[in-house]
């Protein structure tokens, strides 16, 4: 990742952020891991991160308590434990079983359940192993206060006991000797004390040599003496001896507890790194929560598409004192790359553009950002950013100077994946070469197809972005009635700078703006306001034609539809009259043995002319009718008319060149061919056949009976378009809207859901572009309320 300058987390305000994750941290381990945070350029490992936080932050939200508790760091003691027969200390011990304890408690919190819920959380903790008998092996030795315990060895138990007994046996003694020595009045007030870890009286100088005993100190004025009488020694010398062997012991338990260990450091250490890495996660979740973050959309390569997007920072300040963050949206696609924002001074030209480059390295970081979740952003390798005063006494430069220095390392440097922040860009030097300057740097960073949002208030620039393919103007808004920004951002045209609005609202005197106004003249005046209106002309005619091409595309879609129901009313206009010629034919059929009994009995009358002008009249009924029939099979059934010109052979298909259906031939002797046509066989000479495309499948009989298409599958009015993306479900509608047209449908069922309305309101919108749908509307709650919407035809 390249970053320009060196100090951009400054400049951007990064390194803020980066102290208020700090925080939330809770391990020093932790804090050292975001303070030396790094930006990521594969876009798999940022949507990882980002999921994580995700994951993390909903247990927030949902008060599902993740049990990371702090914790301190083992590097020293795990670099000890690795040292043959060092003995670790109580403390070092605690802080290993804490560790084990943490993720043993992270480990029993993904249930089934949970592991569900939060997937990307679970997937960073589902390869660790816990052995939890070690935690019982320090639990043995160690209890919660970090106390050895007195059964922590059978030889340990039996020393505590004897140090337990002769203590009470020292009590026993002790108080006896207080009883008589204080009758006596040979004890102060104090009575005893410890001295040299041996238990004393305390008594005045003037009675010492009346106890028999040690003496272990006198106090400072020397009044009073610290004396183990005799009847003791021997009972605190067990004491101590049975102490010295209690540590021996302990010392010796501890040994053995560390040699128990010392095999699983490499696994304390895997500990560790899961409980700071939870931390780090838990510690941008703790930071979203309160920024009100969210995961964007991250697309591969260079890309910015802000909806809705806040400074983190100032989101933060604002929120401690109740006062409203005024978003933004910026959306650089297709050949536009980079924005020229104008405006008012304070307008918040320079926020807009920090937040871009804030919310770019926050994402980069593996952290969620204020946005819409809609908004779609990419990854950039390079982030170079010339922000603020410059200025140099050490490198002996200018304000301008230094940033010309910044301007030449960004055209070493800048390529298709830089992101390019200038703010006042061409300030500092004559505003005529500057901007001139400006201008031939803002063409060639555009030429390198680099990304950039920068701010200015020259002329020629918003001209420049205006006339420029890949560069687009941007304004902050500014309320003219109350002299004041509103700080919202438009993209598409320029702004201005409001510079004698904003005097007179400072209360200059009228008579130095009128001076001033005199000297700026009407044509430099009138540049900003004509710049504007060419953008607002061509934004319009841009808009037009978006509307034109929105209506040209509705106007295909209808001639489409048009010639498709044309279709659809022309084959059942044909099927219709197929179906009343063959019940004509087999009405013929069906009469047939009443004319042969009716020619019989003309025959038996020898009227044998009567006779075949009658038979004559039935053939020729029955031919036109047979013709008639065929003649709209061939018409429904084959796709196209048969263009072949090669000689028929076995496995073509053909027809009579007189007309009639079609069949596939399925041998050949000689002159004449076999066809068979569905389940009756047919032999033709080759002569009086021709090529024909495959009929469709329909049924054929031997017999003269009605031959109809394959019934078409019913449409079904009801559609269900729950747990579909928007895009997909539109598309999906669109499909079934004009499956409805062609069924002649008159009522639309459609289900989406209630859920956010989004979808609902699509599947609206959508039906609205449909002319012959009449009413739209949604019904009872019991049939489906919101989440369900009708239609009629």
């Amino acid at each position: 990742m390249h970053l320009e300058p060196g100090d951009l987390y400054e400049k951007l305000e990064f390194d803020k952020v980066i102290d208020l994750l700090v925080k939330e941290c809770l391990g020093e381990l932790g804090a050292e891991q975001l303070r030396k945070l790094t930006l990521e350029t594969s876009r798999l490992i940022i949507i990882r991160k980002l999921k994580e936080v995700k994951s993390y932050k909903l247990t927030i939200t949902e008060s599902d308590n993740f049990p990371l508790q702090p914790y301190q760091d083992l590097s020293k003691d795990l670099r000890m434990l690795e040292v043959i027969d060092f003995v670790l200390p109580i403390d070092g011990l605690q802080r290993i079983n804490q560790v084990m304890r943490i993720v043993k408690g992270i480990l029993k919190f993904f249930t089934t359940a949970r592991k569900e819920v939060y997937p990307d959380l679970f997937q960073i903790v589902r390869d660790i192993h816990l052995d939890e008998s070690l935690m019982a092996a320090i639990d043995k030795v160690i209890d919660e206060e970090g106390n050895i315990r007195p059964n922590a060895s059978p030889d340990l138990l039996v020393i505590d006991r004897k140090i337990k007994s002769k203590t009470q046996e020292l009590d026993k003694v002790f108080r006896g000797l207080i009883g008589k020595y204080r009758k006596n009045g040979w004890l102060t007030e104090n009575v005893e004390s410890f001295r040299n870890g041996r238990r004393v009286l305390s008594v005045p100088a003037e009675h010492k040599r009346k106890i028999r005993g040690i003496i272990h100190d006198e106090s400072a004025s020397g009044k009073t003496a610290f004396i183990e009488p005799e009847a003791i020694i021997q009972i605190n010398n067990d004491i101590f001896d049975l102490e010295n062997e209690y540590k021996r012991e302990v010392y010796r338990i501890l040994k053995a507890l560390s040699t128990t260990l010392r095999p699983y450091g490499h696994q304390f250490k895997i500990y560790q790194d899961l409980i700071v890495y939870l931390d780090v996660v838990r510690s941008k979740a703790e930071l979203a929560v309160r920024m009100n973050a969210n995961m964007p959309q991250v697309k591969e390569g260079a890309f910015l598409g802000y909806k809705e997007a806040y400074h983190p920072l100032l989101y933060l300040k604002n929120k401690q004192i109740d006062k409203p963050t005024v978003p933004f949206d910026l959306v650089l696609k297709g050949a536009n790359r980079i924005l020229v924002l104008s405006g008012p001074n304070a307008g918040g030209k320079s926020i807009s553009m920090k937040t871009a480059g804030l919310c770019q390295l926050m994402l980069q970081a593996g952290m969620l950002i204020p946005v819409n979740e809609l908004s779609e952003v990419g990854i950039f390798e390079k982030i170079f950013a010339d922000i603020g005063d410059q200025q140099s006494l050490e490198d002996d430069l200018s304000t301008y100077s230094s940033r010309l220095q910044n301007m030449r390392i960004f055209l070493q440097n800048a390529d298709e994946k830089t992101l390019l922040l200038i703010d006042e860009f061409g300030s500092g030097t004559d505003p005529k070469i500057g901007g001139a300057i400006a201008e031939a740097i803002l063409r060639e960073m555009n030429f390198r197809k680099v990304y950039g949002f920068i701010t200015t208030h020259y002329s020629n620039l918003k001209i420049f972005a205006f006339k420029t393919k890949g560069i687009v103007n941007g304004a902050m808004t500014f309320d003219k009635e109350t002299l004041s920004p509103s700080y919202e951002m438009k993209v598409g045209r320029p702004g201005s700078s409001f510079a004698f609005e904003i005097a007179q609202k400072s209360g200059l005197p009228g008579k130095v703006l009128k001076y001033a106004r005199h000297r700026t003249g009407e044509n430099e005046k009138a540049v900003d306001e004509l710049l504007i209106d060419l953008q607002r002309e061509k934004k319009e005619v841009e808009e037009q034609l978006v509307a034109m091409d929105n209506q040209q595309k509705k106007l295909d879609k209808l001639i489409r539809n048009y010639e498709e129901l044309h279709k659809e009313l022309e084959f059942q206009r044909k099927k219709f009259k197929l179906e009343s010629k063959e019940q004509s034919l087999q009405q013929s059929s069906r009469e047939n043995k009443k004319l042969e009994r009716l020619i019989r009995e003309i025959k038996e009358e020898k009227n044998l002319e009567k006779a075949k002008k009658l038979a004559s009249e039935v053939r020729t009924n029955r031919a036109r009718l047979n013709e008639d029939v065929s003649g709209l099979r061939e018409s429904i059934y084959e796709k196209v008319t048969s263009k072949k010109k090669e000689p028929i052979k076995v496995g073509d298909f053909v027809r009579l060149r007189s007309g009639g259906a079609s069949g596939k031939v399925e041998s050949i002797n000689k002159n004449r061919a076999i066809v068979l046509m569905g389940a009756m066989k047919m032999t033709a000479n080759m002569r009086d056949l021709i090529h024909a495309n495959e009929p469709l499948d329909i049924r054929s009989s031997r017999s003269v009976q009605t031959d109809t298409l394959q019934e078409a599958p019913k449409f079904e009015s009801k559609i269900d378009l729950r747990g579909l993306r928007k895009d997909e479900a539109l598309r999906i509608l669109e499909a079934f809207v004009d499956k409805a047209l062609m069924n002649s449908t008159t009522n639309l069922h459609i289900i989406h859901g209630k859920g956010n309305g989004v979808l609902r309101n699509a599947v609206k919108q959508k039906l609205r572009e449909y002319d012959a749908i009449q009413k739209v509307w949604h019904p009872e709650p019991e049939y489906g309320g919101d989440g369900a919407t009708y239609a009629a035809f």
